[in-house]
C-alpha cells in the first residue's frame, strides 16, 4: 500500500471513529456514582485529586461525561485507568467543558438559531409566543422578530434545549474504547489549583513568660468549583517546583468557615518533603475554609528577649546623638525538640501569641510567620516592641586614624538601658560592626556572636537604667 493510500485510509478511519463517537449516548457519571476520593494539597495552591467511581460503560466506543470535576483542573495532568479491568480501557480523546450553563452563557450559544419569546399582557395576563432569531448577545441581546429588530428581552425567551458543549458542574467529557466488562471501578487523578492549605498557631504565655501552651491548625480553603465528600484527605509541606503556566481564572471567594477538632495528624517524610495525613475522612466543601487540628502542646519551655539592634553604618563617621528612647524588640524563642513536648515538623505558617490578663482573659500579644521549620530546630517569633524598656544611644568620641585605602577609625559609644518596669530585666543589645574591628574598652563583658557581631546581655534594675559604654577599633 502507498503513503498515499495510507494517508487516505487513515483520515477515513479517523472520520468513521468521530462518526460513530458522535452516534454514541454519552454516559454521564456524577458523584452518586463516587466511591471514594482523595486529596493530596501542596502549598502553592495545588492539589492532586484522584476519584474513583463505578460506572457502566457499553462494550468499543463510549462518551464519558465525567462531571463534577474540579473547575480549575489542569487538564493536561488527567489520567482515567481502569480499577477492574486493568489495561481494557483506552482514552481516545478528552475535553474540559468550563464553559458552565447559565442564562447570559446559554442565550450566546444561541445566537444565530432561533428561540421562542413569550409574552404577559399586563392587563388580562394572557401569554403569547412569537419566534425569533438571536443575532447578537453581546452587552445585552438583539433579536430579530419577523420584519423588526428589538434589543432588550421583551419577555421569557425558551430555549429548544441545552446545546451539548455548556455543562451544569465542570465536566471532562472522554471518548473511550472499552474492551472490558460492562460495570468498571475506574480512577481519574488530575492536578487543580483553587485548593490551598495553610498552617495557624495559636500560643498562650504563661504569667511568667518562660512557658507557653501552643495549638497548631491547619485551614484549607476550596475555591475549585466543586465539593470532596469523605474525603481521604493528605497535605504536603514543602516548595514543591511547579513549571508556571496560565491558569484557569480562580473563582470567587469562600463563602464559609468551618473549625474541625479532629485528632492530631499522622506525619512522615516524602522525598524532601513532608506529608500528613488526616485519620479519617473530612468533607471540603465548594467554597469553604476548614479547619483542622494539627497537633497540640501544652508548658512548652521559651525563652524571652528584649533586644536592642544596632547598625553597621555609624562605624567610619562622626555622628553624635543616635537616639533617643529607642524601641527594643520582644522576642520569644522555643526549641521544637522532643524534651519541650513538641519535636515535630512544623509546616510554615503565622502563629498568634496571647496572654492572660490580670483578670484571667486571654489578650493578643502579637503574631509572627515561620517557615517550614524541621524537628530540633529553634522557633523565634516577634511580638513588638517593648513599651518600658527605652534606650539612649549616642556616639562619644571619633577618631580616623589612618586614612590609607578604606581607612582605620577609633569610635567610642554610650547606650543607656532604662527600665520602667516594676521588676529587673535582661537586655540584649546587638551590634553589627563592620570590616576588621578590636574591642579596646568596654563597661560590660560581650561576646563576639560572629565576625561581625558583637553581643551584650545586661541586666537593667527596676525603675532604674544602665549605661553601656564602649570604644572600638575599625580597620576597613
Amino acid at each position: 500500500m502507498s503513503f498515499k493510500h495510507r494517508v487516505v485510509l487513515t483520515s477515513l478511519l479517523l472520520a468513521l471513529s468521530h462518526t460513530v463517537a458522535a452516534e454514541t449516548e454519552e454516559v454521564r457519571s456524577t458523584l452518586q456514582d463516587q466511591q471514594q476520593v482523595a486529596v493530596t494539597i501542596y502549598n502553592a495552591n495545588l492539589a492532586l485529586v484522584k476519584d474513583q467511581r463505578r460506572i457502566s460503560l457499553n462494550s468499543g466506543a463510549n462518551l464519558l461525561a465525567f462531571r463534577d470535576v474540579s473547575a480549575r483542573i489542569r487538564p493536561e495532568t488527567a489520567l482515567l485507568r481502569s480499577l477492574t479491568s486493568v489495561g481494557a480501557l483506552k482514552v481516545v480523546e478528552q475535553n474540559f467543558d468550563f464553559d458552565l450553563l447559565t442564562p447570559q452563557a446559554l442565550l450566546e450559544k444561541y445566537v444565530g438559531k432561533t428561540v421562542t419569546v413569550i409574552r404577559t399582557h399586563p392587563t388580562t395576563g394572557a401569554e403569547s409566543s412569537e419566534t425569533a432569531n438571536v443575532l447578537a448577545a453581546n452587552n445585552g441581546v438583539v433579536l430579530q422578530i419577523g420584519n423588526r429588530i428589538e434589543t432588550g428581552i421583551p419577555g421569557r425567551i425558551v430555549y429548544g434545549d441545552v446545546p451539548k458543549n455548556l455543562r451544569d458542574r465542570p465536566t471532562l467529557a472522554m471518548q473511550l474504547d472499552n474492551q472490558g466488562a460492562k460495570q468498571q471501578d475506574v480512577e481519574l487523578s488530575y492536578l487543580t489549583s483553587g485548593l490551598s492549605w495553610r498552617a495557624d498557631y495559636v500560643a498562650e504565655l504563661n504569667a511568667t513568660d518562660d512557658k507557653l501552651d501552643l495549638s497548631g491548625w491547619v485551614t484549607l480553603t476550596n475555591t475549585s468549583g466543586t465539593t470532596y465528600r469523605n474525603a481521604k484527605m493528605q497535605l504536603v509541606a514543602g516548595d514543591v517546583n511547579e513549571v508556571r503556566q496560565e491558569r484557569f481564572a480562580p473563582a470567587p471567594m469562600m463563602a464559609m468557615a468551618v473549625r474541625d477538632a479532629a485528632p492530631k495528624m499522622r506525619e512522615e517524610t516524602l522525598l524532601e518533603y513532608h506529608l500528613y495525613t488526616l485519620d479519617r475522612p473530612t468533607t471540603i466543601a465548594e467554597q469553604q475554609t476548614k479547619q483542622v487540628a494539627l497537633l497540640s502542646a501544652t508548658s512548652v519551655p521559651v525563652r524571652k528577649e528584649l533586644l536592642l539592634q544596632g547598625s553597621d553604618y555609624y562605624y567610619q563617621s562622626s555622628y553624635g546623638d543616635l537616639g533617643q528612647k529607642m524601641k527594643l524588640g520582644v522576642f520569644v524563642e522555643f526549641d521544637n525538640r522532643e524534651a519541650s513536648r513538641l519535636g515535630m515538623p512544623l509546616p510554615k505558617g503565622v502563629v498568634r501569641v496571647y496572654k492572660k490578663d490580670g483578670s484571667g482573659n486571654a489578650q493578643f500579644v502579637g503574631e509572627d510567620s515561620i517557615d517550614h521549620t524541621p524537628k530540633n530546630e529553634k522557633v523565634r517569633l516577634k511580638l513588638g516592641e517593648a513599651f518600658d524598656v527605652t534606650a539612649d544611644k549616642k556616639q562619644t568620641d571619633f577618631k580616623k586614624i589612618d586614612s590609607k585605602n578604606n581607612g582605620i577609625y577609633e569610635t567610642a559609644y554610650e547606650i543607656v538601658l532604662k527600665n520602667a518596669k516594676s521588676e529587673a530585666v535582661m537586655v540584649t543589645v546587638q551590634e553589627p560592626i563592620p570590616a576588621d574591628w578590636k574591642m579596646l574598652r568596654y563597661s560590660h563583658p560581650y561576646e563576639k556572636a560572629t565576625s561581625h557581631t558583637a553581643v551584650w546581655r545586661i541586666s537593667v534594675p527596676a525603675e532604674s537604667s544602665t549605661t553601656l559604654s564602649y570604644r572600638v577599633l575599625v580597620k576597613y
